[in-house]
């Protein structure tokens, strides 16, 4: 299971590593650098599966996202 994911931010490009959480969905992530406000795209399950390197746990546990 892979933690860290790279986010990059869509609109400025501004990359981030973060650390996912196990036990819960992100679906909301502001950019520290343009405040830009991110959502997940459609039919992604939050927004390190949009805009991350690296799908959330439960996608890589072979789950639904948050379910």
């Amino acid at each position: 299971m892979i933690l860290e994911t790279m986010i990059t931010c869509p609109k400025c490009r501004h990359q981030k590593t973060e650390t996912m959480p196990t036990n819960y969905c992100v679906f909301f992530y502001e950019c520290e650098q343009c405040r830009t406000l991110l959502k997940p795209k459609p039919g992604d399950c939050c927004v390190f599966c949009s805009y991350g390197t690296v799908k959330c746990p439960p996608i890589q546990r072979g789950q639904n996202c948050c379910g």
